[in-house]
């Protein structure tokens, strides 16, 4: 199963961590790794990562660590870093033609999520997002969350600002290539590049449903107050490989 991570953008939120966000570390390990010892417990044999800031940074960084985990990573560059994400997505347009992990460089998450969304029937042309249901979620930032209303298992709409909503985007898909056409369709239909866009455009088509990640644990981390809370959440068991985390404990 072939993987493609998205890490082009800037961070600024924590560049005084580090000055590339990919490479920020939680509990001296940079979250890029984790990511990927996590997809890679889940299923995944391979890598594509998109870079763009501090792109050759994170490239040689990553080529390094390939060497030693005897794992293979595939550079792509976004030299649009600054554009929504829907553009890294489109980086690997011609590069994946078979169904296909996505995954964000910032987000850490239980394998198992990764393993049983794999094992889903996929969606003709279409994509699964694996969604979080628990709207109180502590760990989640509600101001920044990007929100899903659903209702079968299909997705209705996606959004940052949506006002009725009965889940949450944990940035966890398994896709197929019709992912990057509908990103087309949305930059040319309404100018939205951004991810968001193209899966409410394969949910225009009854091509977007749902896997609900139960109690497992996901973090978005995008800021000082997230960064704790991985922190904090990976106090107990530090191999995210292997583990299962805490959401009580993550409060702060």
């Amino acid at each position: 199963m072939k993987c493609l991570i998205i890490a082009a953008g800037q961070g600024s939120r924590l560049r005084q961590r580090a000055e590339s966000k990919p490479l920020v570390p939680v509990h001296g390990i940079p979250l890029i790794q984790r990511v990927i010892r996590a997809a890679a417990a889940g299923g995944v044999d391979e890598f594509y990562v998109v870079s763009g800031y501090q792109g050759p940074r994170l490239r040689e960084h990553l080529d390094r660590f390939a060497g030693e985990e005897d794992i293979v990573v595939n550079h792509l560059v976004n030299n649009q870093w600054q554009q929504p994400n829907g553009v890294s997505v489109l980086q690997a347009k011609g590069h994946l033609s078979d169904p296909f992990l996505l995954l964000m460089s910032d987000h850490l998450f239980d394998p198992s999520i990764v393993r049983q969304l794999l094992g889903q029937p996929m969606v003709t042309d279409g994509l699964i997002l694996a969604v979080d249901k628990r709207l109180s979620n502590p760990l989640v930032d509600l101001d920044d969350v990007t929100r899903v209303f659903y209702s079968d298992d299909k997705i209705l709409d996606i959004g940052k600002g949506l006002a009725e909503f009965n889940a949450f985007d944990t940035g966890i898909f398994y896709a197929t290539p019709a992912l990057f056409e509908a990103l087309e369709v949305s930059v040319e239909s309404s100018g939205n590049a951004s991810l968001s866009g193209g899966v409410a455009h394969l949910s225009s088509l009854g091509k977007a449903r749902i896997f609900d990640i139960g109690d497992r644990f996901w973090l978005d981390i995008d800021d000082s107050r997230s960064y704790v809370k991985a922190e904090v959440a990976l106090i107990e068991n530090d191999n995210p490989e292997d583990s299962r985390y805490s959401t009580r404990s993550a409060i702060s």
